[in-house]
């Protein structure tokens, strides 16, 4: 009964108070309402608008719910007020009543007359300016700015800089306009200062650290982002650790948690994995089924990467699943099921693996929906895919359409997944790509044993206007000569599979082991288009304006013979047969090539030539060591008259190491004069350093085995015209640096003839000329 009482006794001194008011105060600073109700049937005779400044007062009423001459609704009244401040015009709202009238004071918001940035020196104005909202002309609000605040810092930890701090200020101007200025304080890359490994314990924490692609700060990563920490390269090196143990036989690992911790200056984050590594185990029995008809199990065994007591190897499993699905696939069973089924022996600590191979589901592809493309147009990447919409899904083929990708060199990353379609027999392909620079202007500088100091300016695109054509002008001067070239490819010529350039040149050269200057100009046209999914044949027409000047007055007689201008009307064909898993960095596959070439439809040089060169890329247990062994071979034929020098083939340098640029073969006195036939085979093993991966230095021992010969002509004083076997090795290093490629031989001459001219040092700075 108090309480009751007690009620009824406030809500009777809120009526008396009410009722003795003698105006309405309806405000909101910030959005707080105070209301009062006008007497039962009171109308509003007049709305005024006072506090406007630029913004018109009718704009004002048109946001009211209440107009003169409706009667007074609390309700209605209290709306108008909150459709009034949600504009975002206003700083604050107050609605209040004097007699009969309503008036509305309201507080404008100033309007922003200029953005501006101070202390980003990291990151350009054009960019911060695109990832905030506010523009000038826009009205000013704090929570517009607040909202902006975080998105640069949203950018700047993006970047790297988590102790990036940005404070908004405000230059007050006259008709109630500012001026927006963020300070920023871009602070320091927040680098990665320890990483630290729990529970690890069959494998060193410094061993792990190089299994992850997240690196501690060190001086010599300077031109490298992998010190800096990045949230999803942390995702990423969690899998890497799983893949990393799997692979060693450890089925039952973890990664119990990645913690990353800013340490107290916040300058640097110290990361810490904890893992869960489990029992080692080995494989047990290997067994295969096959449910197809017409496909024998032993058949497929053959294409299985493990045996029965290796340690146990899970991406070998996946491995074979791959290499079976893609057998089967290409002799017609487009949907295989194979499904390795494991037996784990706890006590024996082995896994047992049955592959059973049996028809799978009939998926087909429904859509292919592409992402991330903001340059490159649709088309380029569709024409990739070796499956469209309405396929048979085919794993092998969606594999080769992402090696397709990847060999473009547009992109960045890319990835491939899979989801249900609209029906249980559809499936969707998601493809999201992250785009990277294609066009590049370049400055190089450098030094090659062959030809000198040589310097290179070269403009580049290949990805012009987003559509896959590659157009390209260079200009290069070396200690040897010049060389200026233009040139275009069309890879879809005509909408078709075509490939289609033209190209244009202008070189220079000392040819000083010959005696002699050359100049050149010409221009080319070629086609090219697949024979297969893995050969491609590439048709071409050149024409060639040739200068032989100034050759030395004691220069054999055929060489001061070519003296003058010719000119070279040549047809020719490559054929490729390409099976390597990168064509940037191979470390597995092959890689054949077969090209001929024919002068003589026009001018006055006749000549028929072909030669081969094929290589294998064996990997020897870790990628990271690999087997190369080659081989080449060319033979040339004049067509009624002696062939010319600078058509013959030439051997040394980095063609033959461990001899001078053409160094091998035969010669009269000082003089290369080429040969119409060679042989050449090479063996490398390639094999890291032990220096960080940034720096990106391999090594490599090699062997060159070789002869040149066959001068036609006068070549009654001439040396080494006939097959004599050369044989080199040595060891040699590679950097891909900053500058370009940096290449080393040390080639010592196991075998050579008396005339040949040898070096020990071949090295190479950027590009070769």
């Amino acid at each position: 009964m108090r309480v009751v009482l007690g009620f009824v006794a406030k809500v009777s001194l809120a009526l008396a108070f009410a009722l003795a008011a003698p105006t309405l105060i309806v405000g909101v600073s910030p959005a707080v309402a105070q209301n009062q109700p006008f007497a039962e049937g009171e109308i509003i005779q007049e709305i005024r608008i006072d506090g406007t400044q630029r913004v018109d007062p009718a704009t004002v009423l048109s946001y009211m719910q209440v107009q003169p001459g409706d009667p007074f609704d609390p309700f209605v009244v209290d709306e108008s007020l909150k459709s009034i401040f949600d504009t975002g015009l206003f700083a604050d709202v107050t609605l209040r009543r004097e007699g009969d009238v309503l008036i509305v004071a309201v507080d404008e918001n100033p309007m922003i007359n200029r953005i501006a940035f101070e202390g980003n020196r990291r990151i350009e104005n054009d960019t911060l300016q695109s990832e905030i909202e506010l523009r000038p002309r826009v009205v000013y609000t704090q929570t517009r700015v607040q909202n902006d605040v975080q998105r640069m810092l949203d950018l700047y930890q993006r970047r790297g800089r988590f102790a990036a701090s940005v404070e908004p200020k405000l230059i007050e101007l006259d008709q109630n306009r500012v001026d927006l200025v963020f300070e920023i304080d871009e602070g320091p890359v927040t680098e990665i200062d320890s990483i630290n490994f729990v529970g690890n314990e069959n494998f060193s924490a410094g061993s792990l650290r190089e299994v992850i692609s997240t690196r501690e700060s060190a001086w010599y990563r300077f031109l490298s982002s992998s010190d800096v920490y990045d949230p999803d390269r942390l995702a990423f090196d969690r899998e890497l650790l799983r893949r990393h143990y799997l692979e060693e036989g450890y089925a039952d690992f973890r990664v119990v948690s990645s913690v990353a911790e800013l340490n107290l200056d916040r300058s640097a984050f110290i990361i810490t994995f904890t893992v869960e590594e489990g029992e080692r185990y080995r494989f047990g029995e290997i067994d295969l089924v096959s449910q197809l008809r017409g496909v024998d199990a032993e058949e497929l065994r053959p294409l299985l990467r493990m045996s029965e007591g290796d340690w146990y190897d899970a991406i070998e499993v996946e491995d074979s699943v791959d290499d079976i699905s893609e057998y089967l696939a290409e002799r017609g069973y487009p949907f295989v099921d194979v499904n390795p089924r494991p037996q784990r022996d706890r006590e024996e600590r082995t896994i047992g693996i049955t592959f059973e191979v049996s028809e799978g589901p009939r998926v087909y592809v429904e859509r292919i929906d592409i992402e991330g493309n903001v340059r490159t147009v649709d088309s380029v990447i569709r024409r990739e895919f070796r499956l469209v919409e309405g396929d048979a899904f085919n794993a092998a083929r969606l594999r080769r359409s992402r090696e397709r990708l990847e060999n473009l060199t547009y992109f960045q990353t890319i990835d491939i997944e899979q989801e249900e379609g609209s029906a249980p027999d559809r499936t969707i392909v998601n493809v999201e790509v992250e785009e990277q620079s294609t066009g590049e202007l370049s400055f190089g500088a450098g030094f090659s044993t062959s030809a000198g100091p040589l310097g290179q300016v070269e403009l580049r695109e290949r990805n012009l206007l987003g559509r896959g054509q590659e157009a390209r002008i260079a200009f290069m001067m070396a200690g040897r000569g010049t060389e200026f070239d233009v040139g275009f490819t069309e890879p879809r010529f005509l909408g078709r599979e075509l490939s289609a350039g033209i190209d244009a040149f202008h070189v220079t050269t000392e040819v000083d082991e010959s005696g002699f200057d050359q100049r050149s100009t010409g221009a080319g046209t070629r086609l090219g288009y697949d024979l297969t999914e893995y050969t491609r044949q590439v048709l071409r027409y050149e024409l060639e304006r040739r200068e032989i000047r100034d050759p030395d007055s004691n220069a054999p007689l055929q060489i001061r013979r070519e003296e003058g201008v010719s000119y070279r009307s040549m047809v020719g064909q490559t054929m490729t047969w390409d099976r390597r898993d990168s064509i940037l960095d191979p470390r597995t596959g092959f890689l054949v090539e077969f090209d001929t070439d024919v002068a003589g439809l026009g001018g006055d040089v006749r000549f028929a030539r072909a030669s081969t060169e094929g290589r294998y890329y064996l990997p020897l247990g870790d990628e990271d060591y690999t087997l190369v062994v080659g081989g080449s071979g060319g033979v040339m034929q004049g067509i009624n008259q002696s062939t010319r020098i600078s058509d013959r083939f030439m051997l040394g340098g980095q063609s033959f190491r461990g001899f001078e640029e053409s160094g091998i073969g035969p010669r009269e006195g000082r003089y290369a004069l080429g040969g119409r036939y060679f042989v050449k085979g090479v063996t490398e093993f390639r094999f890291p350093l032990g220096l960080p991966e940034e720096f990106d230095v391999r090594g490599r021992l090699f062997a060159d085995v070789g002869t040149l010969w066959g001068a036609d002509g006068n070549t009654r004083n001439a040396v080494g015209n006939k097959p004599s076997i050369r044989v080199s090795v040595g060891p040699g290093v590679t950097w891909n640096s900053p500058l370009g490629l940096i290449s080393v031989d040390l080639g010592y001459a196991l075998r050579k003839e008396s005339h040949d001219r040898t070096e020990l040092l071949n090295f190479s700075i950027g590009t070769t000329f």
